[in-house]
């Protein structure tokens, strides 16, 4: 073989070699896998969901709509101040792996998202105050009913008044998932909590700390 057809042969290996390396090491994006299939332990849902209109008030007495969400990675948790358990068990938890979580922030930015359904006594300042107690970061907001019952149906949770409001102790059932909610401002799925008998049915940070860091690397 002469010399011009050895080096033809070694151009057309190493074009070979060239498109696998390019393939196996950093696929193209059209064969990535989605990022549902990424992830080992989020519960995602069939289809985005755009949330429903809201205006609300955050902890800062601040207006808070559907547009302070785009543009972030967000996990929203569901509950009140006067949670005597999973509440601040949760945002604790949460708390604790945040740093770890935000390590992996790229161009999307993570926020966390605390929505209070017992507006009677839930007043911004009192979010502040509470929410600040785990992390100055955090989001607390609240809005009137007639605004949290849609917006909440539509994060595919709920909440009910388990008790006469005239008592001043009343408890309030909520669901107790973390929803996830893309840069869109659409929720994609959520964090269901571990029901293991004898124990608080919280969401696994462990499970947050393995799936959030692919969903924040993906912007």
């Amino acid at each position: 073989m002469n010399q011009n057809k050895w080096v033809g042969v070694v151009a057309f290996i190493s074009l070979i070699l060239g498109v696998y390396l390019a393939i196996t090491i950093a696929p193209p994006d059209h064969m990535k896998k989605p990022l549902s299939e990424q992830t080992s332990h989020m519960s995602w849902y069939p289809q985005a969901r755009a949330l429903h209109n809201f205006t609300l008030t955050n902890h800062r007495n601040e207006e808070m709509t559907n547009a302070d969400l785009k543009g972030n990675w967000t996990l929203a948790f569901v509950g009140y101040t006067f949670c005597p358990d999973i509440c601040p068990v949760t945002l604790a938890d949460i708390n604790k792996i945040y740093p770890e979580l935000i390590k992996n922030v790229s161009t999307t930015p993570l926020q966390i998202w605390f929505l209070s359904v017992d507006p009677k006594r839930d007043t911004p300042e009192r979010l502040n105050e509470y929410i600040q107690y785990f992390n100055k970061d955090f989001i607390a907001s609240t809005g009137s009913h007639d605004q949290l019952f849609p917006l909440v149906r539509s994060m595919g949770m709920m909440y009910a008044m388990s008790d006469d409001t005239d008592n001043p102790n009343y408890l309030v059932d909520h669901s107790a998932s973390i929803v996830v909610i893309n840069p869109d401002g659409h929720v994609v799925g959520r964090f269901k909590p571990k029901h293991d008998p004898g124990k608080l049915s919280v969401s696994d940070m462990d499970e947050l700390k393995a799936d959030v860091p692919l969903l924040l690397k993906q912007g």
